[in-house]
């Protein structure tokens, strides 16, 4: 198997060598279900084989490697959520990048698209660090979490219905056990958007009967309980993206900045 065992070693490593494995998506909605924190969520996640196309990539990827990265070794595995555990913040993508985060162990780090982002996190004060490298590097979110909808990396970056769906349970229950504490959830992009809305309905937050569209900027309001939240768009800060302009430096500052203010407006309860 091209991937990095559980328990091996590798920096930041959630799970051990008897986490609990997912081979089918029955078996993702039992294991994600059965989580009761979020470190034992994040293990399962982690180790999980229940998409067959989307294992073989993964291990694919981290046995062949690009060239540049021809002398690391790859993560190779599902790349589960991390950062606060109770956090104002959600920060939503949809997968992670095949010598990305299935190369480092950690979503948005170590391709084009985690230099812009976090750096507009560390500017915004929701990040300790400007840069994310690898698992490991001291980088830490602040009063943020990050994940995304589909938890290995897929071929073209394009994971299947089926595939979005078999993954569904990680994403609902990673919102459940961050709900209580949450006030703003950022989608990433318009697939985030569009995976995020069932998930936060299934995790317990109150919806508007329709789905908006998406759009940089978009806020629709939500709420968990009594607590009011914001569901917030952003453009994805993928390589087309910034490098077309649609994306810039500003445009991320400014929906983080606009974050901030929307969880200050409504703190933990």
């Amino acid at each position: 198997m091209s991937s990095v065992p559980p328990g091996s070693g590798w920096p930041d490593d959630p799970a051990r060598p008897d986490t609990p494995v997912a081979h089918d998506a029955v078996e993702v909605a039992k294991l994600a279900a059965d989580s009761r924190t979020p470190a034992e969520l994040t293990a399962r996640q982690s180790v999980c084989r229940a998409c067959p196309r989307l294992v073989e990539w993964r291990e694919t990827v981290a046995d062949v490697k690009r060239r540049a990265f021809a002398g690391e070794t790859y993560w190779g595995r599902p790349v589960a959520g991390w950062g606060d555990d109770n956090p104002h913040t959600l920060i939503v993508g949809l997968a992670p990048a095949a010598h990305g985060g299935n190369r480092t162990g950690r979503i948005f780090t170590g391709d084009r698209s985690g230099d812009w982002l976090f750096a507009s996190l560390y500017r915004t004060g929701l990040a300790v660090q400007e840069t994310s490298t690898h698992a490991g590097d001291g980088q830490r979110l602040v009063g943020a979490r990050m994940m995304a909808a589909v938890r290995c990396a897929p071929p073209a970056n394009k994971p299947t219905p089926e595939e979005r769906d078999a993954c569904f349970p990680w994403l609902s229950r990673e919102l459940a056990l961050a709900a209580p504490s949450t006030r703003v959830v950022v989608a990433l992009g318009g697939f985030a958007w569009q995976a995020v809305w069932p998930a936060l309905r299934d995790a317990g937050f109150s919806l508007p009967p329709r789905r908006p569209p998406f759009g940089h900027g978009v806020e629709v309001p939500i709420a968990y309980g009594s607590a009011a939240a914001t569901l917030l768009g952003c453009y994805h800060p993928s390589q087309q993206n910034t490098f077309t302009g649609r994306v810039t430096a500003g445009m991320l500052d400014a929906i983080f900045t606009r974050a901030l203010v929307l969880a200050t407006a409504q703190p933990p309860a």
